[in-house]
């Protein structure tokens, strides 16, 4: 019994110990494969990449009631209540939105008093100065009785007394003065209560505009499509849809729009590090998330000119527009692209992964291979996961992805590549210094 024990146990740990030494190799192999790749040949390119959105070349604004245009009413914010789904195909005069009235029925009621107000106080002003001026005329014409009277006196005393003539004569000059003075406060009375009554409807005017800018305000609560089409939710200028509940911009109060789907394009945001590498015209491919099997073309049509800092970046980001050279019914608005905008394109390159070159102190370009040579390079562009070898390196050698373990027993090799890689650094750096003294002449001339 302890016999079959014993062998027992020594045929497991023969298997143990075989299964450990099997994963170890096993492994082993796996990661060396993982340190090495071979210098591939053919066509390169060098590409930004980055994702987007479809947006419509062109399209259609809904838009609400624009506040700017009416002087005499308040800047309040417009509510929408009701909007109908997004996607939602329409036609022209379908319903697509309610705003909320509240406020404006509320200021309109408000207005409407002040209206009647307006309106009494003017109609009295008219009833008052009516009454006033028939006053005064009525005074003009018995000081006038009162003239005439002491002229009568005059005359009938020129065989009296010179003391009584005299008096007489003081009488009629005290009258006709009397007479001037209540003309000219007619006169006064007059013109004053005439401006009075035209400030009064001159305000009365302002305030029947305001009630009739209301009224048309509020005829325009209720929106509706001004073409055909597919109702797309206008965002924000923080990039949040506008929907049932949000408050629409008085400057821009545009609820939706209508795009049309026949020529669509791709928005995408480029760092500020990638961005001068795009120009106008550059080929762009793209796939859709949307549409798998769906592969586009296009070319960049727009860069903006000035950064934005979007939310999740810590650099500033250029909007970039590309064209869709073909169109396509599948393609909606919002739809999530994948776009690799074509820099450059080489033809015929040796190029290996960008991780495999390095460089020494002296700014030299060499690789590891795997047959235990340090191979002087010199290296070509690159994109984000290769770079072309220019010279140095033959298709198909099998290079080192990082530092070998024992680099100093690797033995240099293609030396005479090195006198050619200081030359062109030179002439790299006089063409720099030749740049910068260039940008600085076309600043000083600029300062004069």
């Amino acid at each position: 019994m302890k016999k079959t024990i014993s062998i027992t146990g020594i045929i497991v740990g023969v298997s143990l110990t075989a299964l450990f030494v099997f994963i170890k190799l096993t492994s082993g192999k796996e990661s060396r494969e993982l340190d090495f790749a071979s210098a591939s040949n053919g066509s390169f390119e060098i590409v930004v990449s980055g994702t987007g959105e479809l947006i419509p070349e062109r399209s259609v604004d809904i838009r609400g009631p624009r506040l700017v245009q009416y002087r005499n009413i308040r800047m309040a914010g417009l509510r929408i209540t009701d909007i109908i789904p997004e996607g939602t195909r329409v036609s022209k005069g379908d319903y697509i939105a309610t705003l909320d009235k509240t406020t404006f029925d509320n200021n309109l009621k408000d207005e409407l008093e002040k209206l009647n107000t307006q309106q009494i106080e003017v109609e009295m002003k008219i009833l008052d100065t009516a009454l006033a001026l028939s006053a005064l005329r009525d005074e003009i014409r018995n000081q006038i009785f009162t003239v005439q009277e002491a002229r009568i006196t005059v005359d009938k005393s020129k065989f009296e007394p010179p003391a009584t003539i005299r008096r007489a004569e003081l009488d009629l000059d005290k009258s006709t003065r009397l007479l001037e003075q209540k003309k000219k406060l007619y006169f006064l009375k007059r013109q004053q209560t005439n401006a009075d009554i035209r400030n009064l409807k001159v305000s009365l005017n302002i305030q029947q505009r305001t009630v009739n800018d209301l009224k048309d305000v509020l005829t325009q609560f209720n929106i509706t499509a001004p073409a055909d089409g597919m109702l797309i939710y206008k965002t924000d200028r923080s990039g949040v849809k506008i929907k049932s509940g949000s408050t629409l911009d008085p400057f821009n109060p545009v609820v939706a729009t209508l795009p049309d789907l026949s020529t669509m394009q791709s928005k995408l945001y480029v760092s500020e590090v990638e961005v001068n590498k795009v120009k106008t015209g550059q080929e762009v491919q793209m796939t859709l998330d949307a549409l798998q099997q769906a592969e586009l073309t296009g070319r960049v049509e727009s860069i903006a000119n000035i950064g934005e800092q979007l939310a999740n970046s810590d650099s500033k980001m250029f909007e970039v527009i590309i064209a869709i050279d073909d169109s396509d019914p599948r393609l909606m608005p919002s739809m999530t692209t994948s776009n690799k905008v074509i820099i450059k394109t080489f033809d015929d390159v040796t190029y290996v992964p960008i991780e495999s070159v390095q460089a020494s102190e002296d700014s030299i370009s060499f690789v590891y291979t795997k047959d235990g040579r340090k191979q002087v390079v010199i290296p070509g562009e690159s994109n984000d996961k290769n770079i072309i070898i220019e010279k140095g390196l033959d298709p198909g050698t099998t290079v080192w992805l990082r530092t070998p373990d024992n680099p100093e027993k690797f033995r240099l090799t293609g030396s005479d590549l090195i006198p050619l890689i200081k030359e062109r650094d030179k002439t790299r750096r006089m063409e720099l210094a030749s740049d910068v003294e260039s940008e600085s002449e076309k600043a000083s001339r600029a300062s004069f």
